[in-house]
């Protein structure tokens, strides 16, 4: 069980950052358990056991290369410190901001399909919003450039996750967290990468179909990409099989939290639950051209660049419509990063959807996060890209 004072310490931890195609073909064995017959692979597998090694470092790690139909899958260290089970490819995990990706594919299919504009407003959609948010566009939210206050920073908000993590939120009232604040400049002129965004997406997504969000979720994504293991939950418990996420504080043990948080307070911004499998299937899908029609991906693409995702991807980071431009030493990949108690994420394909790296550890480093553990973790991710982008042509 942990001391009180860890408890006292994960709960301060909790902070905005925090909430902040078709299946796989053949599955090639475990690098790890291969040995590694390349000397390239060999060096992924090494780095990706150094990593794990570090003091402060995850229990575990797996990273998921694919290209067409063959799968190579690296793991290092445990998906579950209790068994000493390592991470598969079929657990369980929360993928936290990489749910933004989900989000925005949701609103550029319901775009593709003539029932939302880029163009269109808050106030047009969602009248019922702060007045003086009303001129912000479906655009603006999709690429952080709204001006929106992050309901997942405000005291209020921090106040009631600290006190109790698995408090279950109303999902559709997590702006009024921040209803009276006024916008933090004006639209489009700045980048800000904020929670509050993509709750107001999934709101005019709802607004615009009378429809749930998570309906939404299964057709417009889950079922055209054969996503089986991938749901927006409201609760704290995760599907079984799944990789335990763990606070790492040294000298203390690794804490397992891996269901110390609630998805409610997440929700369209960073609460789905899915796997190594399914998240690889989706980026393929979300960043190629298999979900979106050739215009809406002219827009999606139209990439702002310096502004990252959170925490920041391999190589050099440009912001695009949910889904960001990571321009590594070997080329371009596109996708989305996230990290929550227990978790950090990195989900990215080539353009054309061919070849896809899922990549995970079990623990959170964020920009303010054991910003040392990002560093290390963002040249590791790198190597797997070029392994990824390897003799393509």
């Amino acid at each position: 069980m942990p001391t009180r004072a860890r408890a006292r310490r994960f709960r301060a931890g909790l902070s905005a950052t925090a909430l902040t195609a078709a299946a796989l073909g053949a599955l090639l064995p475990s690098a790890q358990a291969a040995g590694g017959s390349e000397t390239g692979e060999q060096h992924l597998q090494r780095q990706l056991d150094r990593l794990v090694a570090q003091e402060d470092g995850p229990p575990g790690a797996i990273a998921v290369l694919t290209r067409g139909d063959r799968t190579r899958v690296y793991t290092s260290g445990v998906g579950d410190l209790a068994t000493g089970r390592p991470p598969h490819l079929d657990d369980h995990m929360r993928i936290a901001s990489i749910a933004k990706a989900f989000s925005g594919a949701v609103a550029l299919r319901l775009v593709a399909q003539g029932l939302l504009s880029l163009d269109d407003t808050i106030g047009s959609r969602l009248p019922a919003q702060p007045a003086a948010w009303h001129a912000v566009t479906l655009r603006q939210l999709l690429q952080h450039t709204s001006g929106l206050p992050d309901f997942s920073g405000s005291p209020e908000f921090q106040r009631i996750v600290r006190a109790d993590p698995r408090h279950v939120f109303d999902s559709r009232s997590l702006l009024g967290f921040v209803a009276n604040e006024p916008l933090l400049f004006v639209p489009g002129t700045l980048y800000e990468y904020s929670n509050s965004d993509n709750i107001a997406v999934a709101l005019m997504a709802e607004a615009v179909t009378g429809r749930p969000y998570e309906e939404l979720l299964r057709e417009l994504v889950y079922r055209p990409l054969a996503l089986h293991r991938t749901s927006l939950p409201s609760g704290h418990t995760l599907p079984r099989p799944f990789l335990h996420g763990y606070d790492v504080t040294p000298p203390e043990p690794p804490e397992d939290i891996s269901e110390a948080i609630s998805a409610s307070g997440a929700w369209a911004s960073g609460g789905i639950v899915s796997t190594p499998r399914d998240l690889g299937a989706f980026i393929r899908g979300y960043g190629g051209p298999a979900l979106l029609s050739p215009e809406v991906r002219e827009e999606q693409f139209a990439f702002r660049p310096g502004d990252s995702s959170e925490p920041a991807g391999p190589g050099t980071n440009a912001a695009g419509l949910a889904i960001f431009q990571y321009t590594t030493r070997c080329g371009v990949l596109y996708g989305h990063t996230g990290n929550t108690p227990g978790y950090t994420q990195l989900a990215a394909t080539t353009p054309d959807g061919s070849r896809s790296l899922t990549f995970t550890i079990n623990t959170q480093t964020s920009k303010s996060i054991k910003p040392a553990l990002l560093a290390r973790l963002r040249t590791v991710q790198e190597d797997f890209a070029c392994a990824l982008l390897k003799d393509r042509h």
